[in-house]
């Protein structure tokens, strides 16, 4: 497709194919399956920050990919694991073979960069509007396009219940090698405060660890300073000493329920596709996003050319196919914040990773089987029944709270 030409404010313009808001993982990974598909077509990434991906991580596990979707993330430099990862609870500890994998935003940021075509990069763009027929910059210039895809960060509404994942973590130099061989996916051996908490950390090199400090709380408050305390004194027992190079902290949404239907309707101009975190893709029980967002990356660019009314209702249905496979996960997650005392949620996830490792792996891809799914329910229940029941039937608390910084 070549792009063409038309009038505005007396001058000349072209009008994108394709308009991506939202520099994050899911706009990033639909620019560059967009372009690697159709090498012709015109688009541009729009993102606000000065880098795509902003200050983030994102990790996933090898099962969670399929080999297009793989072979769409190969196109990024990260982190592989081939020794499998760990998790500790109290009194319990289990080692997993499922290989492990981990893309920093830096690299996500460089990659984005190398693959695109230039006049494709459009960092420190921000957005005041955005509707079918183009967007509006803050600074008031106006970008048209066929289609336009809205990949901008969640935003809570009250047509959605749920809780929060709240985290801090750290990128470290350590003074001497750290000796952690395989990741930590969640070490909950720790005072809780209040919530599910659990470190998360990767040995990025025999001298580089990244170790995150997080929490399922029933609120979004975000209390750095104490964060920053936990994994130092959590660095220290362990021998960690060294200089950090890196920091992040942040709060997602853990969504247990509502009306997506109108959470999306919400969101989205109309004409508009509406994908990534803002249009409801992701884990609801683990905040996961990146095997939903490769996902749709390549159904996007599969269905290119599509206009942007096409490509708006191809999201809008995958949106409910995904909401209703993502069923049981809600249920799992109003047991986890109505049904468990906070100082106790880590019995929840202690009892699941007893289950047999397949199940487990199927669990994060957002596949459970009907057998998984009798099996995580199956015997004597994490919590009370006559705490289980009321938090299935209830709504629980609106996601309408901002975050503290």
């Amino acid at each position: 497709m070549v792009p063409v030409a038309y009038r505005l404010r007396g001058m000349a313009t072209e009008i994108f194919d394709l308009a991506i808001v939202g520099g994050g993982l899911a706009g990033g990974l639909v620019a560059i399956a967009a372009n690697q598909r159709h090498p012709g077509l015109s688009l541009t990434l729009l993102e606000a920050g000065e880098s795509f991906g902003g200050n983030h991580r994102w990790s996933w596990f090898e099962s969670d990919l399929d080999p297009a979707a793989t072979a769409l993330l190969a196109r990024f430099p990260h982190q592989r694991w081939t020794t499998g990862h760990d998790v500790r609870f109290p009194a319990t500890r289990r080692h997993l073979g499922a290989n492990y994998r981990s893309l920093s935003s830096r690299d996500f940021d460089a990659a984005l960069r190398r693959e695109l075509p230039q006049r494709a990069v459009g960092t420190g763009r921000q957005v005041a509007a955005l509707d079918a027929q183009g967007v509006t910059l803050a600074s008031g210039e106006r970008i048209a396009a066929r289609a336009v895809i809205d990949c901008r960060d969640f935003v809570p509404s009250p047509h959605l219940n749920g809780g929060w994942q709240v985290f801090a973590g750290q990128h470290i130099r350590t003074d001497r090698p750290h000796g952690l061989a395989a990741p930590v996916i969640m070490d909950a051996d720790l005072a809780q405060h209040g919530a599910y908490r659990f470190v998360y950390s990767l040995p990025l090199s025999a001298d580089e660890l990244f170790v995150e400090d997080t929490y399922y709380a029933d609120g979004p408050e975000l209390d750095r300073a104490a964060l920053t305390e936990r994994i130092a004194a959590y660095r220290e027992e362990r021998g960690w000493a060294g200089a950090i190079i890196g920091e992040e902290a942040g709060v997602l949404p853990v969504v247990t329920g509502g009306d997506a239907a109108m959470h999306r309707a919400l969101m989205a101009a109309p004409g508009v596709g509406l994908a990534g975190a803002r249009g409801l893709f992701a884990h609801p029980l683990t905040s996961y996003t990146l095997p939903f967002a490769a996902a749709n990356a390549l159904a996007i660019a599969a269905a290119l050319p599509l206009d942007g009314a096409g490509i708006a209702a191809l999201l809008d249905r995958r949106a409910a196919e995904h909401w209703r496979a993502m069923r049981f996960y809600r249920h799992l997650g109003r047991m986890l914040f109505r049904a468990a005392v906070p100082e106790e949620r880590w019995r929840i996830f202690a009892r699941f990773y007893r289950l047999p490792e397949p199940l487990i792996a199927r669990f994060y891809a957002g596949r459970s089987t009907p057998l998984d799914r009798l099996r995580i329910l199956s015997g004597r229940p994490p919590v009370p029944i006559t705490r289980a029941l009321p938090a299935l039937l209830g709504k629980g608390p609106p996601l309408v709270q901002g975050a503290a910084g």
